[in-house]
């Protein structure tokens, strides 16, 4: 009686399943299988369109769920289709792994064993195999990707992963069959990342093995087209998280919270030293008074994001240019640019004084140059006066008995 495979009472307990896209991967194919049903028999293949021996080989596993697009749609497609079988066949979760040799499968473990740790009631787990992509034999071009789309990953949803780019998954299927996905070739993966995580997922990474043998694999990355559509997706990500994503989601914080839970749980009782929480203070002030009027927000995310302080204090106070003090603000910095430009201040400032282009100009220049003056002498000012109030607050809470 042959014995079922090693995983397979896991995968089953778990409701989960292996995802298997394949293109023109003859070569390794056949090897990868047999290796893959050492662990389970729960695998969904989708032949992408293959021109090669794929069909022919495939024909040897017909005990197993196969797929076939007529033609190549790219891998993104076929993740779909895979992803779309998987919830019609009644499984929760659902692995992805390349057919190239770059994976191994006894990896499956680690998925597992993660997946079985979480909780019932926990969020939806995304994990992402860290192929510890600054090791010695990762070629150059694909390590150096990887950093730009780390960076790039963490400025849109905050998350910090090492390795955005790795096709060894576990996806939540519902919730990735929720998702409005626009993408079809490689930048997929990366859209899925970052909606999943704008969907409250918990996406991180766990540790894998990997195998780079160059004259043996067949990749189907572009490297120049397919590094275009995933510059061109970030570069959507950056407009869509700071105009929409991390406000709403920073306003839903603070509103479920109230200022007074804000600002003792968030601000007060925050983990990060007083000059972290005043910094981010003080950069909030100084977007929220500087003249780019229109960009406040894509500006205080991006900044909090360089220089690491919070972004939920930053982003707040950053708000001081609400609509009842605009005026105000604007009168101000005209006038403190009136004075640095020699001009002298003009209490009785009128309209009808700017009666040529050269007057317009000039005093634009002057409020540009007073927002400038008065957004960093602010700013200064309020993040040293919390220094000092952070600093007598946690000295407080170190001495308290």
């Amino acid at each position: 009686m042959d014995q079922p495979p090693v995983f397979q009472s896991r995968f089953e307990a778990l409701n989960c399943c292996v995802i298997v896209p394949t293109y023109n991967n003859a070569g390794t194919l056949h090897h990868f299988l047999q290796d893959l049903k050492t662990y389970t028999n729960s695998i969904i293949i989708i032949n992408d369109g293959s021109t090669d021996a794929t069909a022919e080989i495939l024909k040897n596993y017909s005990e197993l769920h196969l797929l076939k697009h007529a033609e190549n749609k790219g891998k993104g497609m076929a993740l779909k289709t895979g992803w779309n079988a998987a919830e019609e066949l009644g499984y929760d979760y659902a692995i992805s792994i390349d057919s190239d040799g770059q994976h191994y499968p006894d990896d499956l473990d680690v998925f597992l064993t993660e997946l079985e740790k979480q909780k019932a009631t926990g969020p939806d787990l995304l994990l992402v195999g860290d192929r510890n992509m600054g090791r010695e034999g990762i070629p150059g071009k694909s390590s150096k990707g990887n950093r730009f789309s780390n960076f790039w990953y963490f400025v849109v949803t905050g998350i910090e992963l090492r390795d955005t780019q790795s096709g060894y998954r576990l996806y939540p299927v519902k919730l990735i069959n929720s998702l409005n996905l626009i993408t079809s070739k490689f930048e997929l993966e990366i859209e899925v990342l970052v909606k999943a995580a704008w969907n409250h997922a918990e996406v991180r990474n766990i540790p894998i093995k990997v195998l780079y043998k160059e004259d043996e694999r067949v990749t189907h990355f572009r490297p120049f087209w397919d590094i275009v559509r995933i510059v061109h997706l970030y570069m959507w990500f950056v407009l869509v998280s700071f105009f929409y994503i991390h406000p709403r989601n920073k306003y839903r914080d603070f509103k479920n919270k109230g200022f007074k839970r804000f600002w003792k749980e968030d601000v007060l009782k925050s983990q990060d030293p007083p000059h972290k929480k005043a910094a981010a203070i003080a950069l909030g002030i100084f977007v929220g008074l500087s003249p780019f009027w229109g960009l406040h927000t894509l500006l205080v995310f991006s900044l909090a994001t360089v220089f690491k302080v919070n972004k939920l204090i930053a982003f707040l106070f950053s708000n001081i240019s609400i609509p009842p003090f605009i005026p105000f603000i604007v009168y101000a910095s005209y006038q403190v640019g009136s004075f640095l430009s020699g001009q002298g201040f003009d209490w009785e400032l009128k309209m009808d004084q700017l009666d040529s282009k050269e007057e317009i100009l000039f005093g634009l220049w002057q409020y540009v140059l007073g927002s400038l003056a008065l957004s960093i002498v602010l700013a200064g000012s309020v993040g040293i006066v919390f220094y000092f109030l952070f600093s007598i607050s946690n000295h407080k809470q170190v001495v308290k008995p």
